[in-house]
């Protein structure tokens, strides 16, 4: 799954998703350069994210323990009580996770992607271990569907927008492009994009920041985002590799699997 070049549609739908939570959102805005640097930040996640699923263990564990130092030393004010809060607190934790790897599995299926149940459940199963190496314990973190949908409906009377959270939807869907290509086209080709992941959310998401969750909209959202698939997929293939493919991070990944085949 995490060969589709969709899924970067997946990660702005997951970064729509997550700013509807009042502190983790405060926490990013209060302690992130995203503003000024918001397309190294994507690729820094976007390495990280190659690296738990590609890299060797050593390298993965090596990531985490980066993140969960970094985490440690992090403060936040809640702007609703000017109370002080951890960033690495584990339900903070928890809802980044949530939010990121069910994008994950939504987008994909929705843009075609070949899912069966038991692939999605074994998918929140396998990602049970990314989420201990941000700090979790694992057996607090959904592993099924059933177990997503479940939390989903837990948390949601305590989300909702902030400002904070109407600050960060603006700047996700207007960013500063990077290497100068502000230009007209790619800026419309971008704002299809934001739009097509915004529509992806979950309808109960959408009414939180006071658009329609109509079903006509998951509709066109599905056909959307199926089609930028099928785009990408005809692009030739240097332009549809990303970080995730590239460098050290792919070299690992193929000598492990060597070694596994090796073994086998």
């Amino acid at each position: 799954m995490h060969e589709e070049p969709i899924l970067f549609v997946a990660g702005l739908r997951s970064l729509y998703l997550q700013a509807l939570h009042p502190l983790a959102v405060a926490a990013v805005v209060q302690n992130s350069d995203y503003k000024a640097d918001p397309w190294g930040r994507l690729v820094r996640t976007s390495q990280y994210v190659a690296t738990t699923v590609y890299g060797t263990t050593a390298q993965a564990e090596a990531a985490g323990r980066r993140v969960r130092g970094l985490h440690a030393r992090l403060r936040g004010t809640d702007p609703r009580t000017g109370a002080e809060f951890r960033v690495d607190d584990p339900d903070l934790l928890r809802w980044v996770h949530v939010a990121e790897i069910e994008s994950f599995v939504t987008t994909a299926r929705r843009a075609g992607v070949r899912l069966s149940p038991a692939d999605v459940d074994a998918y929140y199963t396998e990602q049970r271990r990314a989420a201990a190496l941000v700090g979790l314990d694992p057996a607090t973190v959904p592993g099924t569907a059933a177990e997503v949908a479940e939390y989903y409906a837990r948390v949601r009377p305590g989300l909702g927008m902030s400002k904070a959270g109407a600050e960060t939807f603006l700047f996700l869907s207007h960013p500063p492009l990077p290497w100068r290509l502000g230009l007209t086209p790619v800026r419309l080709a971008y704002l299809g994009v934001a739009a097509t992941a915004f529509s992806l959310l979950p309808p109960w998401a959408r009414r939180m920041y006071g658009a329609l969750g109509l079903p006509l909209t998951d509709v066109s959202a599905g056909v959307s985002v199926r089609g930028l698939r099928l785009l990408l997929a005809a692009l030739p293939k240097r332009y549809r590799t990303g970080p995730i493919h590239k460098g050290a991070v792919e070299r690992a990944a193929r000598a492990r699997l060597a070694g596994e085949v090796a073994a086998s």
